[in-house]
């Protein structure tokens, strides 16, 4: 059960994403971020929610759209938007961009541009788990576009074979891309109506409450460690932006994104702390809170140095470098 304090700080921590991602937005509009951005802003619960059940040793993978599970695994806003400006100071050190976001040190082991391609990847994570029987979950994030990718069938089978300790949680938000999911796909729920196929449950919940999402990824984490096998969750969710920076999603009727709007996670999170007694005050209090800090992050990441050349080749191979293979 989840108490007032504990979901405060998961609203903090949703507050904090969505800030970010908005500088981020800024950014990139500056000409400071270069390239492209899939920003997360209306999918914060999922992530935060996923992670408060989660171990801090747990193993997490997202897509390209990653930003807001990184920093639910602890990566701060200013190594976020540092890396996004290629700056030095970077998560990654100006070597993932947006679409890479990686935060090994915290069990975050990566954003993944190709569509279903960690799946598979984090099977393999459970099922080293399950070797060395350390009681950690693995949990692939990904969205609705990739329930028609090879891969997804391919992991769940695996998964479901070896009865490996990994949570599937697909992130809905109706398009794949641009491509609305229900006009390309035979079931209504692309995640958790295939589960059955390979003798698992399905889920499907409400995306942007942080707290039907912890619940539910709790029980399947628990399930996952007890040796009872993977699970399928589909988090019903919508994005407020685009699917990139270069898209104006008019493709969306009005009165969709306008509904969708108004479930907006961060007033589902406000109206339970309402519901919890928690005054006025304090939300306020932890919004100023990330107000100030990603203020602060925003300055930093624009003063950081660049990346340092000679450090283009190092992180590539186990041993730091490359000299091995000539």
């Amino acid at each position: 059960m989840i108490g007032a304090e504990e979901l405060l700080g998961l609203y903090e921590r949703m507050a904090l994403i969505r800030r970010t991602e908005k500088a981020a937005h800024d950014l990139f509009m500056a000409g400071l971020v270069k390239g492209t951005t899939h920003l997360a802003a209306g999918h914060e619960a999922v992530a935060v929610g996923a992670s408060a059940a989660l171990r801090d040793d747990d193993y997490v993978f997202a897509t390209y759209r990653g930003h807001h599970h990184a920093m639910a695994r602890g990566a701060s806003a200013e190594e976020c938007l540092a890396e996004l400006m290629s700056k030095a100071t970077g998560v990654c050190g100006a070597k993932g961009g947006s679409m890479h976001l990686t935060k090994a040190s915290s069990g975050m082991l990566g954003s993944y541009a190709i569509v279903g391609a960690h799946l598979p990847m984090a099977a393999g994570a459970a099922w080293s788990a399950k070797l060395r029987g350390s009681g950690q979950v693995a949990v692939a994030f990904f969205g609705d576009g990739a329930t028609n990718i090879g891969a997804f069938h391919e992991a769940l089978n695996l998964a479901a074979v070896w009865s490996l300790p990994v949570v599937f949680v697909c992130e809905n938000n109706l398009y794949m891309e641009y491509t609305p999911i229900g006009t390309v796909t035979a079931v209504a729920n692309p995640a958790a109506d295939r589960a059955s196929a390979y003798g698992l449950d399905g889920e499907v919940i409400d995306g942007n409450d942080v707290v039907v999402v912890a619940e539910a990824v709790g029980r399947a984490a628990a399930r996952a460690r007890a040796g009872d096998g993977p699970s399928i969750i589909e988090a019903r969710t919508y994005r407020h932006y685009g699917h990139s920076r270069a898209d104006p999603a008019r493709y969306r009727p009005a009165e969709e994104v306008e509904r969708w709007l108004k479930h907006d996670p961060l007033d589902l999170a406000r109206a339970r702390l309402e519901a919890l007694g928690v005054p006025d005050a304090k939300v306020l209090e932890a919004d100023e809170r990330v107000r100030a800090a990603v203020d602060a992050a925003v300055a930093a990441a624009e003063d950081a140095p660049g990346p340092d050349p000679a450090e283009a080749f190092t992180d590539v191979w186990a041993d730091g470098g490359a000299a091995w293979r000539t």
